[in-house]
Formats: structure tokens, C-alpha cells, sequence
């Protein structure tokens, strides 16, 4: 008759080995789930717009001059082909992302007596179709426009605002007549 237990290591080194591995890959998970890794955001897809300014040197010193971020939103990339004088912005890959465009044409609906608003010092014209809204500045060389989800909030205004002062020089703006 041979004696088990001289056979191998003892019964609760074993048990114990198998608790620690267990708890290694628990704490291994859990860790992981915890510092899950932003998820990548996709090129944004732009179509192209008229815009007969966007190769002027205000639209590059401004594309140059445009922040990483804009609040919660981060700088994207654009899809192929991607316009020119184009940026995007996205907080998260399910989100609307913030648009700028620069050099584009006088909006038909900025006539003589639309309401401007200022901010950090650029005057901005209003359009709101559905869910989102696009700002246009009209008091600089050249027309800048910045579609803004809802719930945006004042952040990617306001730090768009600050670059294109920074960047181009404060003109009287040049409304339609009325039609």
C-alpha cells in the first residue's frame, strides 16, 4: 500500500494556489474595466459646400489656429474626400460632431436687420434647421460657419470665437437687402 499524501504538494497548497490565480484574473478584469481605453473615433464624412474663400490665408491661419478641443469634444478626422478649410469635432463615436467650415458664400437668409449675436468679440448670424444650429461669423474677411449639435453647449462657440479673433481682423458686416 503506497501513502497519497507523499504524492505531490499538499492538498491546501494546491487550494490555495488556485485561489490566488482566480483572484489574479478577477483583479486582471476588473482593472481592465475600469480603465477601458476611449473608444476610437471614425473619420467624420463632410459634403463638400460651395465655398469660394477656402484656400485664402484667413481660412489656413485660422484652420492652424483651431484647438484640439472644444469642451467635451475632441478634434476628428475627416473622411475622404474631406473639403477644404474643414474641421470636426466629436465627444463620443455615436454623437453629432461640431462642424466648421471657412470660406464659405453670405448666407441668403443674412439680410439687412438679422439678429447678430457677439461673442468674445466675433458677431455671429443664427440658423437653426431641426436639431442643430450653424453660426456664422459675418463680421470677418471671410465667412466662417460652425454647426452645433444640441446640447453643445457655449464652450465650442466660444473657443472658435476666440481663434478666429486671434486670427482675422474685425470688418463691418455686409448683409443682403431685403428681399
Amino acid at each position: 500500500m503506497t501513502d497519497d499524501s507523499s504524492d505531490g504538494p499538499p492538498r491546501s497548497l494546491l487550494i490555495a494556489a488556485v485561489v490566488v490565480a482566480v483572484a489574479a484574473i478577477v483583479a486582471v478584469l476588473a482593472i481592465a474595466a475600469v480603465r477601458q481605453l476611449p473608444e476610437q473615433l471614425q473619420p467624420v464624412p463632410l459634403v463638400s459646400v460651395p465655398a469660394p474663400k477656402s484656400a485664402s490665408t484667413e481660412c489656413t491661419a485660422l484652420l492652424a489656429a483651431l484647438p484640439d478641443r472644444l469642451g467635451d469634444y475632441r478634434r476628428a478626422q475627416l473622411a475622404d474626400p474631406a473639403p477644404v478649410a474643414a474641421a470636426a469635432w466629436q465627444a463620443a463615436p455615436d454623437e453629432d460632431p461640431v462642424i466648421l467650415r471657412c470660406g464659405l458664400d453670405r448666407p441668403a437668409e443674412f439680410v439687412v436687420g438679422s439678429p447678430l449675436q457677439v461673442v468674445a468679440p466675433v458677431q455671429w448670424f443664427e440658423l437653426t434647421e431641426g436639431d442643430r444650429s450653424t453660426w456664422f461669423a459675418v463680421d470677418r474677411p471671410v465667412y466662417v460657419a460652425l454647426t452645433l449639435p444640441s446640447g453643445s453647449g457655449p464652450t465650442p462657440i466660444q473657443e472658435i470665437s476666440e481663434a478666429i479673433s486671434k486670427t482675422m481682423p474685425a470688418v463691418a458686416p455686409h448683409p443682403a437687402p431685403v428681399r
